[in-house]
């Protein structure tokens, strides 16, 4: 426990020496920056910006997780997507129901695989959000996303 108020010490004092306006621009600089990947170990970790990024209908930092091809099911329309093309299917969807929440209701994993279902309140209306994926290495990636009324 001492170690970690030493550690917590030693990082006040760092960020105090700091001139404000660089503190300024290097935390707009990691909060601006997407997360990519998140090494497996904590079950449910990869999920945590996943599901940020689905509550702000951020797109762009959402297709970062993209495996290079997923499957990608949105209303009832399934297709196998490259990378920018799901990217911009979730782009018109985003457009079109504007995102108010979205909750993780249920988590699973086995081995390199994690599975989440989720729900997107979004453009006055709930649906269901199934998101799968899986790892290489340490990188996670969405191999699966379904949106679907519900």
């Amino acid at each position: 426990m001492k170690h970690k108020h030493y550690v917590l010490a030693l990082l006040a004092a760092a960020l105090a020496s700091c001139p404000a306006p660089a503190q300024n621009h290097i935390f707009k600089n990691v909060m601006q920056m997407p997360v990519r990947s998140v090494a497996p170990g904590n079950g449910d970790d990869v999920f945590v910006p996943v599901g940020k990024y689905m509550a702000a209908g951020n797109y762009e930092a959402l297709s970062a997780w993209f495996a290079d091809n997923l499957e990608i099911s949105i209303l009832s329309r399934e297709s196998d997507a490259s990378r920018a093309q799901a990217r911009q299917i979730v782009k018109t969807f985003f457009e079109t129901y504007t995102p108010r929440s979205f909750n993780i209701d249920h988590t699973a994993s086995r081995a390199n695989m994690k599975y989440a279902l989720g729900t997107l309140k979004a453009g006055g209306e709930t649906f269901n959000v199934t998101i799968f994926m899986s790892s290489k290495g340490s990188l996670y990636k969405i191999q699966q996303l379904k949106i679907e009324r519900f």
